[in-house]
């Protein structure tokens, strides 16, 4: 097998859920990321907000569909599946391939010990960042042969986020572009690390990705507001990116659908609502207290920056991002004025 260095991806340039979504949504309304920091409007409970938050996504898909590629250390939301999901539809078998057992000779390399070959060239140009989700078909197999989870048996492609699947899979799937497909040879160290309720031992993948979908590009100014930016009295700073079309602006109390990004002051993005596809939905009455101002300064349809001061957002709470946030944040509906 020849040794290569692994391809560092380049940086990506760049409705309404149903109302068995919202309605989940409303018992909870923290929206919360697929970033490695999570529960970031919310004042509380992020670990069962962002379990809500996966069972009530759009795309329908079952986290019995996902369980194989969860990481040892991924959210309460992967811990709930079961110990023994079903791997397909019974009677559904994708055969293995021939190399199961072993990469073979031209299989690259990287650093890590992962080995892939491509089995069909993409399409695109663009590959997936760790921050990014992904829409994929895919059949794993342990080294004997068995195949343990497919979508293509359940005809159905799977959407999850790179950075909160085992490793091999966030390396892996970094080094493809869209339409491709490759075989994905996982040392136990990238996959499981011998976890008695999960495949053992070396695993085998056959990825095709189907989609990227990326999270915003870090604004220049995220380090802090500039000087045509507007303040309050309270510290809260915020400019207007595209205007709205509504007149109505929802109240400290209301219910919005928004789309949102947040950064850290040093670009770090720790949550996005744009890579799910989906509209957030939360009440204003509980969410961290920037919110709770600046959203009813807003109209549907508006795009707007906020840079909150940490005393508006975190105040150094454990376990959330530090010091100053800045949101880009479209409302995207009034539910409840």
């Amino acid at each position: 097998m020849r040794t290569v260095q692994q391809e560092v991806p380049r940086p990506a340039r760049s409705a309404a859920s149903s109302k068995k979504c919202r309605d989940r949504r409303q018992a909870e309304p923290r929206p919360t990321g697929d970033r490695r920091s999570r529960g970031r409007l919310a004042t509380g409970g992020a670990a069962a907000s962002h379990a809500r938050r996966l069972a009530a996504s759009a795309v329908a898909l079952s986290l019995w569909s996902l369980w194989p590629l969860w990481s040892a250390g991924a959210p309460s939301s992967a811990a709930a599946a079961p110990a023994a999901a079903p791997a397909a539809e019974a009677g559904k078998t994708i055969p293995a391939p021939p190399d199961v057992a072993a990469p073979p000779a031209d299989a690259e390399v990287t650093p890590s010990g992962l080995a892939s070959k491509v089995l069909q060239p993409g399409t695109g140009s663009d590959h997936p960042l760790a921050i990014d989700k992904v829409k994929v078909h895919y059949t794993g197999w342990t080294t004997d042969g068995k195949m343990f989870d497919s979508s293509v048996a359940r005809g159905k492609p799977a959407l999850f986020p790179l950075d909160k699947v085992i490793a091999g899979w966030t390396e892996g799937v970094q080094l493809m572009v869209e339409g491709e497909k490759r075989r994905l040879w996982i040392p136990e160290k990238l996959a499981y690390a011998g976890r008695p309720d999960r495949p053992q031992g070396m695993l085998v993948f056959d990825v095709e990705l189907l989609d990227v979908l990326h999270a915003p590009d870090v604004p220049a100014d995220v380090a802090a507001p500039p000087a045509d930016a507007q303040r309050s009295a309270s510290g809260l700073a915020w400019k207007v990116l595209n205007p709205g079309r509504g007149t109505r602006h929802p109240s400290a109390n209301g219910n919005v659908l928004v789309h949102y990004t947040g950064w850290t002051t040093d670009g770090k993005t720790f949550d996005s609502s744009i890579p799910k596809g989906v509209p957030a939905f939360f009440r204003l009455d509980r969410v961290i207290a920037g919110w709770r101002e600046g959203i009813p300064l807003m109209v549907e349809g508006e795009t707007r920056r906020f840079w909150i001061p940490k005393s508006l957002a975190y105040r150094g709470e454990a376990g959330k991002p530090e010091g100053m946030l800045v949101f880009d944040v479209k409302l995207v509906k009034i539910t409840k004025p």
